[in-house]
């Protein structure tokens, strides 16, 4: 095969290892030829370099750490051509890598590539960390184009869920604008750290650069890794990619940026019989969360070693210290496992737990025979959270997603006799592997798996759980009956491709030419690919993805517009537009999409508001959870009991708030109001009379309280400075007021009591019907029904302010003396 870019794909287990050593070893043999094999991670050059001598008696060179700590016997080995250098992918994608020419390289567990080949361009300044001097920097730059909400997010000022997962982008234009500013105040600041590397790539490049914020974190890169600017990697004669699942739609071409992968077919048989045996268990289907504590420490009791991947250091701290202190086991941590993985399985008793990790440890056989996976990150950096929750691409993730599942769930099953049970918690996962309408599209062998392990999860308590465990690590006549159904469902299931693939698959050429053109600063070139890229796509699933799309188009036309061609500006706003019209909840792609000296329409802000409330919405469901009602249902009985009166009446009402996607809050200070609810750039503040009987009266002193709840909102609440609308209402059971009230309740709304709570049913109610169909952020199809549902009850933010507006209290309250 002389195509410059190869791929090829075998299972876990079929011996991809050894079918890459004897590739690189025959090239290196007949060719002469400097061949570099390519892991991910240190553990995984070592497990190479020591399978290729053990097991399959071949002489390879490990290469680990600094180059100033490679022995110069093993550069000369590989430099004379004597033999294969085993490295980590940022051995060769670095500023100044040892392997500066080899002839071929060999790309190892391919589908993890992106993050490890990126970063040589990916700039991700982190406030906890060595780098807050940097950030705090940054930050100050970014403060005079951020508004009030978002400056709050970035430097971490707010608590919510909603703050936690907030993430956006900084137009190009708006980078543009600030460049100067920002390569001064980086080159100043950036002193030793690590990032200097990859700000060195991309400082003279902004322009073809996307710019990303989230809660304590600014990331710049390019949309695509520029990989045919690095020449260690362009100018081998070849690249081999090796993977056990290389995706469809093209993800392989823009994770490295090689723009024509020839894919060799997958062995015959393979699409049906899968790699070993996994028993699932989802505790969480019929156990509260303190038996599922219980069970995990019971699990690993029996188990001996057990293997725990969770999302966060935090988790994986607060795992340590339970094991420790209940088990009395030892516990590995990742870097442990880097450099050796003899203090796991040289014990009887232990447990390795890993963070933010989901390739590259693996245990097969008797080294390990239980996994937990405690949750799973659907996006592993800004740039994708953006581009799956803000812009509603996720379709071009699927691939990227179920790869990064499989790989999870697949730690310690690594051969076709190996099996091991897998625990699995976590709302996102545990929904995620138990939808249907997700699992349709998985190979037959892990939706017969996980048909069983859902059966076998469910009414069931800890010693059923316990005592299925035990048959399955016997694994004698009572576990064969179990797999004879497990291969009877296999039989009959049927792997469904995902939507589009074949449309994503034949754009990704014109995506990298535009990334190559905007690198090159060749704005209209990059304009014509963009449009050939929106060519390509026509599936109404793709929207989200167009939606990216004539955004980019609309940017490099804006930026040959200023640089060359004056005519494109007209082209850029009607892609601007259309960006908008499929991403609404983006403000300023509706600022984009007019001129300079035109104030986006009305209905533009209100569609963005719309838009803003259900991402928030989207966001709340996903903390609720969607595997059981237990904890959905237990916030509207909350909220119903709390708004029948009395003291909790208030915290329902926030509840109710951020039950309907508003952020919703109540600050107990001096004159400060009662709840405030907010959308966008509305807000609704509530004065609360619950308390109150029919025959209560107002007072011109609660009515002037009410008036002067919207000063102190734009005064006291984050973003609220340059609100459209603010409104305050008056929830009460009573009909009349005071003379001297009259004034002041002109501009205060009003809601009978009653009335507000019939209207919060039915919200309720919607909400729920809402959740039934909700699978994950970012479904524009489910947006869209969102906001249609919350207009039918009058729930969105735009709607319920507008007619609050036509209900002054001094029309609906009778004066008496």
């Amino acid at each position: 095969m002389t195509a410059p870019d190869v791929a090829f794909q075998l299972p876990t287990g079929s011996g991809k290892t050894l079918v890459g050593l004897l590739l690189a070893e025959w090239r290196r043999r007949k060719y002469g030829e400097r061949v570099v094999y390519l892991c991910p991670t240190k553990q995984l050059v070592n497990q190479v370099a020591d399978e290729a001598a053990e097991k399959y008696g071949l002489s390879v060179q490990a290469f680990t750490g600094q180059v100033s700590t490679y022995a110069p016997p093993s550069k000369s080995a590989y430099l004379d051509v004597r033999k294969i250098a085993v490295t980590t992918y940022s051995s060769l994608f670095n500023s100044n890598p040892f392997f500066n020419n080899p002839d071929v390289i060999l790309v190892d567990d391919a589908h993890a590539s992106e993050n490890y080949i990126a970063s040589q361009w990916t700039v991700r300044i982190c406030k906890l960390g060595e780098d807050e001097h940097l950030f705090n920097a940054v930050a100050g730059v970014l403060r005079g184009i951020l508004n009030d909400t978002s400056y709050s997010r970035l430097i971490g000022k707010g608590d919510g869920f909603e703050d936690a997962t907030w993430v956006d982008k900084i137009p190009s234009q708006t980078l543009a604008s600030i460049a100067p500013e920002l390569q001064a105040v980086v080159s100043e600041n950036i002193g030793n750290s690590n990032q200097r590397f990859a700000w060195r790539m991309v400082s003279e490049h902004l322009a073809a650069c996307q710019l990303f914020v989230g809660n304590l974190e600014v990331m710049l890169r390019p949309l695509i890794p520029p990989t045919w600017t690095h020449s260690p990697f362009d100018n081998a004669k070849q690249r081999i990619f090796m993977s056990a699942t290389l995706g469809q739609g093209g993800d392989l071409e823009r994770l490295t940026g090689r723009p024509n992968v020839t894919r060799l077919p997958i062995p015959e048989g393979w699409d049906r019989q899968g790699i070993g045996r996994r028993f699932f268990i989802f505790p969480e289907r019929s156990l509260k969360e303190d038996d599922t504590v219980k069970l995990r420490r019971d699990l690993m009791r029996k188990a001996g070693r057990s293997l725990v991947l969770t999302p966060t250091k935090n988790s994986a701290d607060m795992i340590k210290s339970d094991v420790e202190a209940s088990l009395g086991f030892n516990v590995s941590l990742a870097d442990e496992l880097e450099n050796s993985r003899e203090c796991f399985v040289g014990k009887e008793q232990a447990v390795a737990v890993v963070a933010n990790r989901y390739d590259g440890i693996d245990f097969p056989n008797d080294d390990c025979r239980l996994l937990f996976v405690e949750g799973l990150p659907r996006a592993m950096n800004l740039q994708e959270r953006f581009l799956m929750s803000r812009m509603g691409a996720n379709l071009l993730f699927n691939d990227r997603v179920q790869t990064r599942v499989l790989q999870a769930v697949g730690r310690c099953t690594r051969g076709l006799n190996d099996y091991s049970a897998v625990v699995v918690t976590g709302e996102d996962l545990a929904g995620y592997l138990t939808d249907r309408r997700k699992r349709k599209h998985f190979h037959p062998e892990l939706q017969a798996e996980l048909e069983f392990g859902v059966e076998q999860s469910s009414e069931i308590d800890v010693e059923e759980i316990l005592d299925n465990f035990r048959i399955f690590l016997e694994h004698e006549a009572d576990w064969e009956i179990a797999n004879e159904s497990i291969l009877k469902a296999r039989s009959n299931a049927a792997q469904e491709p995902f939507p589009a693939m074949d449309e994503l698959a034949s754009v990704v050429k014109q995506e990298i030419e535009w990334q190559k053109a905007m690198w090159a600063h060749d704005y209209s070139r990059a304009f014509d690919a963009a449009r050939e890229v929106l060519g390509g796509m026509a599936s109404s699933e793709l929207r989200g993805y167009r939606a990216l799309w004539h955004y980019l188009a609309g940017s490099a036309a804006s930026l040959s517009s200023v640089e060359e061609y004056g005519e494109l500006d007209g082209q850029a706003r009607e892609h601007f537009m259309k960006a908008k019209e499929a991403a609404s909840g983006i403000p300023w792609l509706v600022a984009l999409a007019h001129n300079r000296d035109e104030r986006p329409t009305v209905e533009d802000q209100e569609k963005t508001t719309c838009m803003l409330q259900v991402e928030q919405l989207e966001a709340y469901l996903q903390k609720q959870g969607t595997l059981h009602n237990r904890k959905f249902s237990a916030r509207e009985r909350e909220i119903r009991k709390g708004l029948q009166g009395g003291k909790e009446f208030e915290r329902a009402q926030v509840l109710l708030g951020e039950h309907l996607g508003f952020e919703a809050d109540k600050r107990e200070s001096d004159a400060s109001p009662d709840p405030w609810w907010k959308a966008g750039d509305v807000v609704i503040v509530f004065e609360d009379h619950a308390n109150a009987n029919s025959t209560a009266v107002i007072d011109a002193t609660k009515a002037r309280q009410a008036a002067s709840h919207v000063e102190w909102i734009r005064d006291h609440v984050v973003g609220a400075a340059d609100a459209r609308v603010i409104q305050s209402v008056l929830v009460t059971p009573a009909t009349k007021a005071r003379p001297g009230a009259m004034h002041s309740l002109g501009s205060v709304a009003y809601w009978g009591l009653d009335e507000f709570r019939e209207w919060a049913e039915e919200c309720l109610k919607t909400v729920r019907e809402l959740r039934r169909s909700f699978q994950e952020p970012g479904d524009l199809a489910w947006r869209a029904l969102a906001i249609e549902a919350l207009k039918s009850v009058m729930a969105d933010g735009p709607g319920l302010i507008g007619w609050l507006e036509n209900r002054p209290a001094r029309d609906y309250l009778i004066e008496t003396p």
